[in-house]
């Protein structure tokens, strides 16, 4: 029961964020301003097409009975995309007077708030069938530094930088560099979080005859 369960879960949102991030390209499309680079610079998409592969494999995966120690590295890196997601758009974004993230009002509440959440409890009610250990989690910041760093060297380049808190022009690159390094500093702790929830999996033994 609780595999169906799972299985399900894990399609419906799936679905659910590659209808989304689907709706928006149409969208944006439709209106004559798809610009693919900027479109795919932004984290948030990155982080759902992310999400959504992981959420399809992994249903995948538990309904043909398997376990994979790289899919659960994949999913705790994931839930730690996604959250970080979810937590900066609420403390840096969501308050911005006139700025639009989304071309559809229903996909933002989806990209931002849902997918994370519905990611974060995914790890929780299903948790990786071997600890993952906060050495190993470290490795998630890999793509957000490796993010941070393309978004500041594309940003001049193009004249466009896909948040304000990323755009030297908002307050110079005194702010950027103050506002990523506490932006890091939370990833190492969010990273920890996460491996321990992760730990909370028993570990197997075998008794000796």
């Amino acid at each position: 029961m609780k595999k169906n369960y799972l299985v399900g879960y894990k399609l419906f949102f799936g679905l659910l964020g590659f209808s989304a991030i689907v709706t928006e390209i149409a969208t944006i499309i439709a209106r004559g301003n798809w610009v693919p680079g900027n479109f795919f610079s932004y984290f948030t998409i990155e982080a759902n097409i992310i999400a959504v592969v992981v959420f399809l494999l992994s249903a995948f995966y538990i309904f043909a009975g398997k376990k994979s120690a790289t899919l659960d590295l994949l999913r705790g890196a994931s839930t730690f995309f996604m959250v970080v997601t979810g937590i900066i758009f609420a403390v840096l974004l969501s308050g911005l007077e006139g700025a639009s993230f989304t071309a559809v009002p229903w996909d933002n509440i989806v990209l931002h708030y849902l997918i994370p959440i519905a990611v974060a409890l995914d790890w929780i009610m299903d948790p990786p069938s071997k600890r993952v250990s906060y050495r190993r989690a470290l490795n998630w910041l890999t793509f957000p530094i490796a993010y941070l760093v393309y978004s500041l060297v594309r940003g001049p380049i193009v004249d466009w930088y896909p948040y304000p808190f990323l755009n030297p022009a908002e307050g110079g690159y005194g702010r950027v560099i103050m506002t990523s390094v506490i932006i890091l500093i939370g990833g190492l702790i969010l990273a920890y979080v996460i491996s321990r929830i992760g730990s909370k999996t028993p570990v197997k033994t075998t008794r000796k005859k």
